[in-house]
């Protein structure tokens, strides 16, 4: 098993659910990415996503862009990224990191060598938002011969064909995009996404995370629920762009702790 399908097994186990949050490598700053990676696993992150800084990042909603924009002008690339993660991995090697991003960056590096450099580096999983399945059969194949995890989307829009050809791809867990939209847009309705998910699961064998729309402790809490994962990502950064100068770590943190307590509520 994967480190990702070890840890979502044993919060199963505990009759907990997984919190994975999601922070954009190089924001606010290169060198406060792995100290708040760091923060994020102590205030009680199961699996950090990790996002792959580009020009058209176009699942994401302004929030999100504006902080690829800002790790952009520092210069991150790929290579930075994944340099991030093994540093990271020199502190923790027990939580799973997920690269979440797009194919321009990973096609320019060659599949082959971003998945040997991954693999070296530590990454656990990869989203590439825009790799469907049914055009990445070999980039989904090199990835599960090396040991990492797949990881795809799947919408409110999605047919029964795409689920079923995502459950044969998918690895790890499976992401739900709970809204139609990019992220950070629209009103959560949980209800909505509760009516949804047992069509999912029918057909999907492994854990399933939400996310889009949860901003949070009640939204997060709902989203629990119903769901295997709790995916937060644009309210992070909005607490760190808030924040003094500064403090934006220690925000951040203190932002998912409440999420993790409201969500621990439900196994209490």
């Amino acid at each position: 098993m994967s480190r990702i399908q070890n840890v979502l097994a044993e919060i199963a186990r505990g009759g907990r659910k997984a919190l994975i949050p999601y922070i954009c490598a190089g924001d606010p700053s290169p060198s406060l990415t792995v100290p708040l990676m760091h923060a994020l696993v102590k205030a009680g992150s199961d699996i950090v996503e990790l996002g792959v800084p580009f020009s058209d990042p176009m699942a994401d909603g302004p929030v999100i862009q504006r902080a690829s924009e800002r790790a952009l002008k520092h210069g991150v690339s790929l290579a930075d990224v994944l340099a991030m993660v093994e540093q990271f991995r020199s502190g923790d090697t027990t939580t799973p990191v997920v690269l979440m991003g797009y194919a321009n960056p990973i096609e320019h590096m060659g599949k082959e060598n971003f998945v040997a450099r991954a693999k070296a580096a530590g990454v656990d999983g990869v989203l590439v938002v825009d790799y469907p399945p049914e055009e990445c059969e070999d980039f989904d194949a090199l990835m599960k011969k090396n040991g990492l995890d797949p990881i795809f989307l799947l919408a409110p829009t999605s047919t029964d064909a795409r689920i079923d050809a995502v459950a044969r791809a998918a690895s790890g867990y499976v992401y739900y995009v709970s809204l139609k939209g990019v992220t950070g847009s629209g009103a959560l309705d949980t209800s909505e996404v509760a009516r949804r998910l047992p069509d999912i699961r029918a057909r999907v064998r492994i854990p399933v995370g939400v996310g889009f729309g949860i901003r949070d402790a009640t939204t997060a809490k709902a989203i629990a629920g119903i769901a295997d994962a709790v995916v937060i990502g644009s309210r992070i950064i909005q607490e760190m762009e808030s924040s003094p100068p500064g403090e934006e770590v220690e925000r951040a943190a203190a932002f998912i702790a409440g999420i993790r307590g409201a969500i621990d509520e439900l196994a209490a």
